[in-house]
This record gives C-alpha cells, sequence and structure tokens, in this order.
C-alpha cells in the first residue's frame, strides 16, 4: 500500500468485530509508535496498551460514555512525559511532547489500517479519570484514546476542503 493511498484511505473506525488482534500486529503498531518522528528527539511520550475489558469500560465512561472504546479489542491511551519536556522549557512543555504524541498516533493509526485494522482517534475525554482509572504518574498526561480492531463497518469519506483553501503558497 503506498502512503498516499493509507493517508486518503483511512477511516475513522468506531464499529469493531469481536476478534483478537495477534500479537505480530501489536508488536507492528508499538514498533511504528516508537519509529514516529520526536520533536528534538525528545521521544516525551508513553503510551498504555489497554487489553482488559473493565479497564476499557472504565475509560468509555471518562469520555463521555463512548461506548465503542469497551467494545475494540486495544484501547491505546497516549500521554506526554514532562519529565522528558522540561528539557526543552515551556515550549516542550505546551508543544513538542503533544507533537511527539500526535506523530506516534498517526504513523500507528496508518500501520493499523495498513495491516486490516481500524482506530480512531478520540480527544473527548476527562484527563483526570482517564489518570485515575489507569493510575497515571503526575508527570504523564493523557492526550488521547484510540480504540483499535477489526473494523465492523468502514464510514465513508467525510468532506474534505480544498487544497487551494488549506493551503497558502507564499
Amino acid at each position: 500500500m503506498k502512503i498516499l493511498d493509507a493517508v486518503k484511505d483511512r477511516r475513522s473506525i468506531r464499529k469493531f468485530l469481536e476478534r483478537e488482534i495477534p500479537h505480530d500486529a501489536i508488536d507492528k503498531l508499538k514498533e511504528a509508535i516508537i519509529w514516529a518522528p520526536s520533536a528534538g528527539n525528545l521521544q516525551a511520550r508513553k503510551f498504555y496498551f489497554v487489553f482488559d475489558r473493565a479497564l476499557k469500560q472504565r475509560l468509555a465512561s471518562a469520555a463521555l460514555n463512548q461506548g465503542f472504546i469497551a467494545k475494540a479489542p486495544l484501547a491505546i491511551v497516549a500521554c506526554t512525559d514532562s519529565h522528558i519536556r522540561l528539557h526543552y522549557g515551556e515550549r516542550g512543555v505546551k508543544l513538542y511532547a503533544i507533537q511527539d504524541v500526535a506523530a506516534s498516533i498517526m504513523g500507528m493509526m496508518l500501520v493499523a489500517h495498513e495491516i486490516g485494522l481500524g482506530s480512531v482517534w478520540v480527544g473527548a475525554f476527562d484527563e483526570k479519570d482517564v489518570s485515575d482509572i489507569l493510575n497515571l504518574p503526575e508527570n504523564l498526561r493523557p492526550i488521547t484514546i484510540v480504540p483499535v480492531g477489526y473494523p465492523a463497518s468502514i464510514p465513508q469519506a467525510p468532506p474534505r476542503v480544498s487544497k487551494e483553501y488549506a493551503i497558502i503558497e507564499i
């Protein structure tokens, strides 16, 4: 699969089959996360791979009752790590660590798509609740929850703005 095709073909999946993800596929997702670009090579990120059904249900509740989180075989909680990001001061705190997480998750989502898995970026959740559920240390801040699994259905592509609208050439 060509990268641009994967970018254009990937969809946000919220309906998953009840099918376990093989270990080799999980390892590919982990590789994609680890090899993503990193601002200043800080690698200011930690990822929780949540398989436990009860924990996924609690995460779904903390995410405005988005039940599909609990139904996915895997929910990845991506966090910034303030112990690492402090090296670059305030900019590292407010921007670089979040960029690290975003790059890692996007790469992982593309690899998931390539190997037949679906995923969706969930940003609507109560940070404190998620931190408490996973017993996160104070230096970790949850940025996104990404349910992953085999798609039960694939939605149509949503409309996109034109290149001319979004991109300004100077």
